[in-house]
């Protein structure tokens, strides 16, 4: 009898422990679906954001190319309008210079009134030239620079270096940052060896 009981007794105690690790294994088995469905949401979540970052930065590229191409649709069409408008400027400074040199209209009496006049107008031009950005280019006693400035023609002087400009014939106009139209001026140069052979002659003499 006890024999039987024994084996039953050992019998339960496998059906129970058998049974307990199938649970524990059901258990664990469920953990692991909680963590791989957690992580796969948090995967997706990164995905998402990283979408979302992506987008934001494509749309604030789109926003900045937008701003450039307006930007540089206004100044090339006021680009084009300045350097039209820099030819009205210019006639206006030789008629000025023309009637002084005038010996007809040197004695007439209203001269002085009528140059006055066209100074206040050339005055005005400038004016509106600098209130929408267009600045005239300073040269003289300054290095040539071929990014502002055309040379015209070259003048010998031994007091000055080499590459100075001494004399504007045009004036150069920037818009903004951007060149509208170069100076032309005379640039300083050395004497050439012959003149200096023939001034050292006539010393010699």
């Amino acid at each position: 009898m006890n024999t039987n009981n024994d084996e039953k007794n050992i019998k339960k105690i496998k059906e129970a422990d058998e049974k307990g690790r199938e649970e524990l294994v059901e258990v664990s088995t469920e953990n692991n679906k909680e963590e791989i469905k957690d992580k796969t949401t948090e995967e997706k979540l990164l995905e998402a954001e990283e979408k979302l970052l992506r987008s934001l930065a494509e749309i604030e590229n789109q926003r900045r190319r937008f701003e450039k191409e307006i930007k540089d649709a206004f100044e090339f069409g006021s680009y084009n309008f300045a350097k039209e408008s820099l030819s009205a400027l210019d006639n206006l400074q030789r008629a000025k210079v023309a009637i002084k040199n005038d010996e007809k209209l040197k004695d007439n009496k209203d001269l002085a009134k009528f140059l006055e006049n066209i100074t206040i107008i050339e005055k005005d031009l400038t004016s509106i030239f600098e209130k929408n950005n267009i600045k005239k280019i300073e040269v003289l006693k300054k290095k040539f620079d071929p990014n502002f400035h055309q040379a015209m023609s070259e003048i010998e002087d031994e007091n000055v270096e080499p590459g100075i400009i001494l004399q504007e014939i045009q004036a150069g106009y920037m818009l903004g940052e951007r060149l509208l139209r170069p100076a032309l001026v005379s640039v300083s140069k050395k004497k050439s060896s012959k003149d200096q052979e023939n001034k050292v002659k006539k010393e010699e003499i």
